[in-house]
């Protein structure tokens, strides 16, 4: 699918200024947007929108369909009786410029489960009427992740696979049990979800009525650790006692000697394929319901992906495998007709991965970090004259250095091309490379929010391949100007890329 020209800012929602820990879905989320449109930006990038996982991640979510309640505004319970002025008010700590976790999780957390009580006990008929109609509309995955996040509480975040024989079976009986054991904390899980469905649905539709899409971010696997592997095992490659057999990751590369071992049980295709692809179609369904524009995360695991034996500390010992490749995207179009897709095609990509793209119509990303290379060698690809109309193109990703960073540290060989490359001298190359970006034949350019402020490597988002450390970066209003937003006009205007109702 042929996007139009348009220009955009990657930037997840905990990053955003606010007073309780973490950006969320408040009011500086209504504010970025205005920023966006004031700046000729009609897109805005997330992460994935599920909860944290190992280390934090994003992309290690408990639920594929479930969304962070961390991102929750507290304010806007509080506007709705649900929590007490004391309960929103700043807490000392948790302004910083970066996310304290330990402190900011325990914080939220504490705060929807008052406001979960102070619900149950004076809600109106209204708001127990939308309660009940969001469970309508979302049960097919609700009712196992409620269930689900109230066990893996009760059992101390265990494994699901530790869990009693017939929860982590399923029996039908222990299913019920469970249920009226845990009723309480089950409704807790719920009118979480119903909450942040109902926050991210306002801001969505605010962005939209001013011309900003949201391009979100699927992850092509998911934990171990999940309410839809603990739910649906047979689409999983698991032994009989729910554990991994195989594990996903990425060879090793110039940019690790062990490659990368990410620990998600690979699929079981061909349940998958005697199913339809049911279960994906779903996943897509949904991923749609919440964002305009779906950028699919590893989209070189469809036409091969990288199988390790679960047994092995690295990646190191692992094969290539065949992955469902054009049936899976057959079944997603027949189901959802043609969609606004971006394919994350980036590592180790062969003919059969840039087919597969080519052949749904999906767009793919240059990034201009990848582009300047020691000794000429250059991945041409990601340098601007050999972009295509069908890319997007960003000057570097939440995986990258921010590209103050990424330029105090490259070798002179490298800085010299860039700066012959682009007829700079490299003391903005932050904007030398966001000027590139815009000017691309690309169909679509994006820049971190830590680019356009200029910021230096230690604002990054992650580094892969470190557990820890990483998605904590918050940036402040105090550190935008007026003049960054006009410029980011400016170069809009120059390049054709303002939304046509501008």
């Amino acid at each position: 699918m042929r996007f139009p020209r348009a220009s955009g800012v990657l930037l997840h929602p905990s990053s955003l200024p606010g007073p309780h820990g973490a950006g969320d879905l408040g009011p500086a989320a209504y504010h970025f947007v205005d920023w966006l449109v004031a700046g000729g930006q009609s897109l805005w990038q997330i992460l994935p929108l599920g909860g944290l996982g190992p280390g934090n991640s994003p992309y290690m979510s408990s639920s594929a369909f479930a969304g962070n309640v961390l991102l929750i505004a507290l304010d806007e319970l509080q506007q709705r009786g649900w929590l007490d002025a004391d309960d929103v008010a700043p807490v000392p700590g948790l302004d910083g410029e970066r996310i304290d976790f330990a402190a900011m999780v325990p914080h939220r957390m504490e705060r929807m489960a008052r406001a979960a009580a102070r619900f149950e006990a004076q809600a109106t008929e209204q708001e127990r009427a939308e309660l009940q109609e969001f469970c309508a509309e979302h049960g097919n995955w609700l009712d196992d992740y409620a269930l689900f996040m109230a066990l893996a509480e009760h059992n101390q975040q265990r494994d699901w696979c530790e869990w009693d024989a017939p929860l982590a079976t399923r029996k039908a009986a222990a299913l019920r049990a469970a249920r009226t054991q845990h009723a309480q904390r089950i409704a807790f899980w719920v009118f979480c979800q119903w909450c942040f469905y109902s926050q991210w649905a306002r801001l969505k539709a605010y962005a939209n009525d001013r011309g900003v899409r949201i391009v979100g971010d699927a992850p092509i696997f998911i934990a171990h650790q999940s309410a839809e592997v603990w739910a649906q095992p047979k689409l999983f490659e698991l032994d009989e006692g729910g554990r991994p057999t195989v594990v996903a990751g990425v060879p090793p590369d110039t940019f690790s000697a062990t490659g990368q071992r990410w620990g998600n049980p690979l699929y079981r295709w061909r349940a998958h394929a005697r199913e339809g692809y049911a279960w994906w179609v779903e996943r897509i369904r949904r991923s749609f319901e919440l964002v305009d524009i779906v950028r699919i995360d590893h989209f070189r695991g469809f036409a091969g992906y990288w199988e390790i034996p679960a047994s092995e500390p690295t990646a190191m010992n692992g094969r290539w495998v065949p992955g469902p490749g054009e049936a899976l995207f057959e079944a997603i179009a027949e189901a959802l007709g043609p969609l606004p897709i971006i394919a994350e095609d980036l590592g180790v990509i062969t003919p059969d991965v840039d087919a597969l793209r080519k052949q749904f119509d999906f767009p793919g990303m240059r990034i201009l970090q990848f582009a300047w290379g020691e000794k000429g060698e250059a991945e041409t690809r990601f340098l601007p004259h050999s972009h295509e109309a069908d890319t997007v193109v960003y000057t570097g990703t939440h995986d990258n250095d921010t590209t103050l960073g990424w330029w105090t540290g490259a070798p002179e060989e490298i800085r010299h091309h860039l700066r012959e490359y682009l007829a700079t001298d490299g003391r903005d190359v932050a904007w030398d490379l966001i000027r590139a970006a815009c000017a691309s034949v690309g169909d679509m350019a994006i820049y971190p929010m830590q680019d356009v402020l200029s910021l230096g490597g230690e604002h990054r988002m992650n580094f892969p391949g470190k557990g820890e450390g990483n998605w904590g970066w918050r940036f402040g209003w105090q550190q935008v100007q007026p003049g960054h937003a006009q410029r980011l006009r400016r170069l809009c205007q120059l390049y054709e890329r303002l939304p046509k109702a501008v």
